[in-house]
């Protein structure tokens, strides 16, 4: 079904390179202390390429006027979520951090999805969208009971900011799932380059202090973030035009299973039995919803 098939490209596409976005960002800010407003900048630069797509194809580079404001809304709230994601890998645990970040993403994705499309969800939908989230609860809620003293406020800012950036994240797939003209995946990657690099440059020298890296492993890291990122963005749009929003959002999740992977074989940062319990939950729950969707065919969807 083509919901099956926006599932598949969210999981392989969108979670999976998705999920060495945090380990990289915390490895180059830990490397040569580069903010992560130079960081997104970085990665604005290559979404800025797709100005040649769109040259190619004789297509304007924001859209057709009618739909202009919906797509400069659209790349707002991804500038948005991107740079609070970000910043919030440097500050908390990036596994803690994304996980955060996807459960604030798929709650806002079903209520938005509810109330602005009037989409209902299967009942096997509900209870994989249900399971993902306990499971992200049973990864981050030991971890916030148990926050050090010494630190509690830079964490909590660090969870806000996750959060800010999930919910964010769920209002972009909404609104792109409205932009209604042809060759909008390009033209929404370029437009969020154009303006997160109009905003992240002067923001960059206001909010943080710029480094010209000088180790090749930052620069290694960042130009990794900016590909893998770009990938994740083109596939998670690209299966919100397929399937439901919220079950992209809980189909991502397998970002935060990544995650953890590499924080405990890569960055050597410990990984609790909550954390292993809550990935379990959260492969679980994709499964389930995997098989909801296999399970439909194409003329039942025509049928609905």
């Amino acid at each position: 079904s083509e919901s099956m098939k926006g599932l598949l490209v969210a999981l392989l596409g969108g979670g999976v390179p998705a999920g060495f976005v945090a380990p990289f960002t915390r490895m180059a800010h830990e490397a040569s202390s580069i903010p992560s407003l130079e960081i997104l900048l970085v990665r604005c630069l290559f979404h800025l390429a797709f100005a040649w797509c769109l040259r190619c194809r004789r297509a304007p580079l924001l859209g057709p006027a009618p739909g202009r404001r919906r797509l400069l809304m659209h790349a707002a709230a991804n500038v948005v979520s991107v740079a609070c994601a970000y910043s919030s890998f440097v500050v908390v645990p990036s596994g803690n951090a994304a996980t955060v970040r996807k459960g604030s993403s798929t709650v806002g994705s079903a209520l938005l999805a509810l109330c602005v499309e009037s989409r209902p969800l299967s009942g096997y939908d509900w209870f994989g969208l249900v399971g993902s989230t306990l499971g992200l609860l049973i990864m981050v809620v030991p971890d916030l009971l148990s926050l050090d003293a010494s630190t509690r406020l830079a964490d909590a800012f660090g969870y806000v900011l996750a959060c800010l950036g999930g919910v964010a994240l769920a209002l972009t797939l909404v609104i792109f799932r409205a932009l209604d003209f042809p060759a909008k995946l390009p033209t929404a990657a370029f437009a969020f380059g154009a303006l997160g690099g109009l905003v992240c440059a002067p923001a960059m020298f206001l909010l943080q202090e710029p480094v010209l890296p000088a180790d090749p492993l930052t620069w290694t890291c960042t130009v990794a973030i900016g590909v893998l990122a770009m990938v994740s963005f083109l596939c998670a749009s690209h299966a919100a035009t397929l399937a439901h929003p919220a079950l992209v959002c809980a189909v991502l999740h397998s970002e935060v299973v990544v995650t953890l992977a590499v924080q405990y074989y890569v960055l050597q940062e410990a990984v609790t039995p909550f954390d292993v319990m809550g990935a379990g939950v959260i492969l679980g729950s994709i499964a389930i919803i995997a098989a909801q969707n296999v399970s439909c065919h194409p003329q039942d969807e025509d049928e609905d």
